[in-house]
């Protein structure tokens, strides 16, 4: 929301009340509390008939300080409110000092400076080191719409909105990333973003999992803690501040500072929550049904028959809405015509080793004409209207009602009915929707929730609900979601895909620009629709999206109103380029690559950093070009990954400075510098980093689940003596630590199995992969 009509105006039917000066600071528990009024005071009488703004400030924890802005502290703050420091909050010295530059508060290696007779707040790292952003003249106010003619009518808030607004400064080159997955461009300046769950697709400013976190090029992020609605203009209202506005009476933020991206993301997620583990087999492939497409217990069993006979492994068979009659989504009942055994059907499925796992989708609304409404709506389960009403609408489902989340009762019905899920061999839940949550004309069960505030937050109650039942019946850091929606905290519950994207290349490239923005929210895991999700992708769009998908953490074949069986796409062409063959190669890769990825989702876990999509700029900070990186990502600390979205199969990429090798080639290129090349559909740039210990699986392996230690490839890129990599099992145990000594040779070799191999100058290659990679450049 804009409030300024350029520099000099006030936006057209709004007032406009901002801090002038600092009247008073006043030490606190925690900090300091800023009495700031909304003119400059020069005599008594200045202090009558004008607004005040109270500024807390206060040191949270090491690296990190809080503001809050308040105009009149009657209001009433209702939750939900963000569940912060939820592994408990690390104990840290704070101190205040003052001096001839003013009152310092001082939260470990973060400061906060407050300038004596004026309006001056300035975010410094605590050595000096370092100016990080500022709080300065008129950069925190008040706005009322409309306008009041006179201060009376302020009596009277029923006809009036109220809004807090805080502007923090932009230095020259600063950039802004994150705040969600969003699609749009990487870097955020000059954008207007409204920080609000919707269900709009990837090719829109809309989100489903808006992130109130941003993070700066120059070394600190900000957190707003503000469960509902949020609008960011980022250098779009002032170009040289980033604005944040909530409407009420309150705002509080967070400035998180660290020495490297990754450090404010460690005490980000130490903020928030740390994302969870979860368990090797949901990193194999997953094939899914699609969503408008007709199938029963012969349809799956060909799929995954299919599958098999074409040498690509299905770690995990998912069922999309269809596993349950038309109308009655969600009431957690198999379709009896087409599934009249469904416990016996899994059963099968997972005794004849076409998979280990099954999930099935649902949504927290409950259809009308489904068995669940009922039992919900006579007992109080559903969100209400004001007047008692159950909450309906025919949008999606017909008659749908909300389950109300803030119901005790309510989570205890919901998680008996996914328990019947599990006693028939459900593994994992898809959680879709959770974005279209009413605001209006609606009463919570819990009565203490602002309905706006609940928007937003309920993606987090909703995916924790089901994220638990999981947990509980299958054990700490065996559960799995796949959730669409999320905000602040949701990465606790893992894991998010990206959503409805189309089956085009620019589709592709948005997805890849909102898996790059969530990862700088503290989540870990992420997935995308591989082929695209509306449309029917063309063979060549289909091949260049199953390489890039199975480069993610997790990787999914789903489709709209298509099947994603390879088959299907390219007539069953089944030569070395053609669909079948190329989804049978990445996925025996991410197989092979799984002794790594395991290792480094533990290390993304203990940094609420992603695994993948990992932006460029989290490895290199130090390199500009780093920050503005949209179309290529890192997989772990080691990988460099560049997907191809040209039909030509060329494509550009950016290598930081060093020595990096080709997975596919083992050739050497040095950066930084740009580079071209041109791929057939078995590889894309792939490029691994100077002074890697990368430890592969045994050629050959099947599914993602295997013995990491045995037989395993030990490949060195240019090492040298200490470098490490460390080894964990498929059941998540340390197994030590691989690493290279000054012979080259490795050390602790022992805690391999069979017959491992060490490739001292790369890997071992395959040579008709190498014949369809081109240099351009």
């Amino acid at each position: 929301m804009k409030f300024r009509d350029g520099m000099w105006l006030t936006a057209e039917g709004l007032r406009v009340e901002y801090a002038e000066e600092v009247y008073s600071i006043k030490k606190t528990e925690q900090g300091l509390s800023l009495l700031c009024p909304t003119k400059k005071i020069r005599s008594r009488g200045d202090t009558l008939n004008l607004s005040t703004l109270t500024i807390d400030i206060e040191a949270q924890s090491d690296g990190i300080i809080s503001v809050e802005t308040t105009h009149w502290q009657g209001e009433t703050n209702k939750g939900p409110h963000f569940d912060l420091y939820p592994a408990g909050k690390p104990s840290f010295d704070a101190k205040v000092s003052e001096g001839t530059e003013g009152t310092t508060l001082t939260a470990g290696s973060l400061a906060v400076t407050i300038e004596p007779g004026t309006f001056d707040i300035r975010f410094d790292a605590a050595d000096g080191s370092k100016h990080l952003t500022s709080l300065s003249n008129r950069s925190v106010g008040l706005a009322y719409s409309p306008a009041p003619s006179n201060p009376l009518q302020t009596g009277d808030l029923r006809d009036f909105k109220h809004y807090i607004f805080t502007q923090t400064s932009l230095a020259v080159g600063e950039s802004v990333h994150g705040l969600g997955e969003r699609f749009g461009p990487f870097n955020k300046l000059g954008q207007s973003v409204t920080l609000w769950n919707a269900d709009g697709g990837t090719s829109s400013d809309q989100a489903y999992k808006n992130i109130s976190f941003w993070l700066s090029n120059r070394g600190y992020g900000v957190f707003v803690d503000h469960a509902g609605k949020v609008e960011l203009e980022v250098g779009s209202e002032r170009c040289c501040r980033v604005q944040t506005s909530v409407e009420g009476q309150r705002l509080k933020w967070y400035v998180i500072y660290g020495k490297t991206p990754k450090e404010v993301l460690y005490r980000y997620s130490t903020l928030t929550g740390k994302p969870s583990k979860v368990p090797s087999w949901s990193y194999g492939l997953w094939l899914s049904t699609s969503f408008t497409t007709n199938y029963d217990e012969a349809t799956v069993n060909s799929f995954l028959e299919g599958m098999k006979e074409r040498d690509i492994t299905v770690d995990v068979f998912h069922y999309d809405c269809f596993w349950m009659p038309a109308f009655k989504w969600t009431d957690f009942v198999f379709d009896s015509e087409r599934f009249p055994d469904p416990k016996a059907q899994i059963g099968r499925l997972k005794a004849s080793g076409l998979v280990k796992k099954v999930c099935v989708w649902i949504n927290p609304y409950i259809a009308q004409h489904g068995e669940a409404f009922q039992e919900a709506a006579e007992k109080g389960y559903l969100l209400k209207r004001k007047n008692g009403d159950v909450w309906q609408w025919d949008l999606w489902q017909a008659g749908m009602g909300l389950v109300d989340f803030t119901n005790p009762a309510a989570v205890e019905w919901y998680v008996n009915c996914l328990n019947k899920l599990f006693d028939q061999g459900v593994d994992a839940i898809k959680t879709d929707f959770g974005e279209r949550v009413p605001t209006r004309d609606v009463a919570w069960h819990d009565s203490s929730v602002d309905p706006e505030k609940m928007h937003n937050f309920y993606a987090f109650l909703y995916n924790k609900v089901v994220y638990e039942a999981l947990e509980q019946r299958y054990g700490p850091q065996q559960a799995v979601l796949f959730a669409r929606s999320a905000t602040a905290g949701t990465q606790r519950f893992p894991l998010q895909w990206g959503g409805d994207c189309e089956s085009t290349p620019e589709a592709m490239a948005e997805s890849v620009r909102g898996g790059l923005g969530l990862g700088l929210g503290g989540f870990a895991f992420w997935s995308v629709d591989i082929g695209g999700f509306e449309g029917f992708p063309p063979a060549w769009i289909y091949k260049r999206w199953v390489a890039f998908g199975l480069l993610c953490s997790h990787s999914r074949l789903h489709g709209s109103s298509s099947y994603r069986v390879p088959w299907t796409i390219d007539d069953d062409d089944r030569s070395d380029e053609g669909c079948t063959r190329t989804l049978a190669k990445w996925t025996a890769l991410k197989n092979r690559l799984m002794p790594y990825l395991f290792t480094q989702a533990a290390q993304a876990v203990e940094g609420g950093i992603p695994l993948s999509l990992r932006a460029m700029c989290l490895e290199f900070p130090e390199d500009p070009t780093a920050w503005f990186l949209d179309r290529q990502f890192m997989i772990g600390d080691n990988l460099l990954a560049a997907p191809i979205f040209d039909e030509s199969g060329e494509v550009e990429f950016y290598l930081p400075k060093g020595k990096w090798t080709s997975f596919f080639t083992n050739e050497v290129r040095t950066g930084p510098g740009w580079f071209r090349e041109k791929h057939g559909f078995g590889s894309l740039p792939l490029y691994v980093r100077e002074n890697s210990v990368l430890l592969l699986g045994k050629e050959g392996v099947r599914g993602a689940v295997y013995d990491y230690a045995e037989d395993v490839e030990v490949c060195l890129y240019h090492v040298s003596e200490g470098a490490k990599a460390t080894l964990i099992d498929h059941e998540g145990k340390e197994l030590g630590v691989i690493e290279a000594g000054s012979d080259g040779n490795i050390k602790n070799d022992k805690i391999l199995k069979g017959s491992p191999t060490v490739s001292k100058d790369g890997r071992k290659i395959d040579e008709h992969t190498t014949k369809a990679i081109k240099s351009l450049t």
